[in-house]
């Protein structure tokens, strides 16, 4: 059986944060000096976005602007795509891979209390990054996926021939029943 861990078990809780009017070149001092790729933006203690570094490249530098002069509400992504803390790891790991998304803001009563990234996961379960990065990749329904090699989360025996069934990745032994 597959263990199931609640995202609250592996976020960071102290994520770094910004305002909307804050100006691109204050938030890329902040991810510099904190050694971090986003910030979430708040709103009167709200989390209203999120502000990447791929935000930063695509929208700022290779538009040719100023940093100084755009303001994070100018390129943020909003509405934020976030999680409950309760949810498991293995769904917010599938909403990362559907959403194409490295970072998952934790949110609970509407305030942000942690932050999930693919580095978090990847430190708890190696293999389920690979595997929700190849489902996404291939772009296969969970119905279609076939050939996914590793351990059976009903049995825990190692297959070669892993499929989704019922939110599970399972061998042909344990699907269906």
């Amino acid at each position: 059986m597959r263990a199931r861990v609640p995202v609250v078990e592996i976020m960071t809780s102290t994520p770094i944060t910004t305002t909307a009017d804050a100006t691109i070149a204050a938030a890329a001092k902040v991810m510099r000096e904190m050694d971090i790729g986003s910030l979430v933006v708040l709103d009167s203690d709200r989390p209203t976005g999120i502000v990447t570094e791929r935000d930063i490249v695509t929208k700022v530098a290779a538009a040719d602007q100023k940093p100084s002069q755009v303001h994070v509400k100018d390129i943020m992504t909003s509405p934020l795509v976030a999680v409950n803390p309760h949810e498991e790891v293995v769904e917010a790991a599938k909403l990362m891979s559907q959403r194409k998304i490295r970072r998952l803001p934790v949110v609970q009563d509407g305030k942000l209390i942690g932050m999930v990234t693919e580095n978090d996961i990847l430190r708890i379960w190696p293999t389920l990054i690979e595997v929700t990065r190849e489902y996404a990749r291939a772009g296969l329904d969970s119905q279609f996926a076939k050939g996914i090699e590793g351990h059976c989360e009903v049995c825990g025996m190692y297959s070669t021939s892993l499929m989704w069934d019922r939110n599970l990745l399972a061998c042909a032994e344990c699907r269906g029943g």
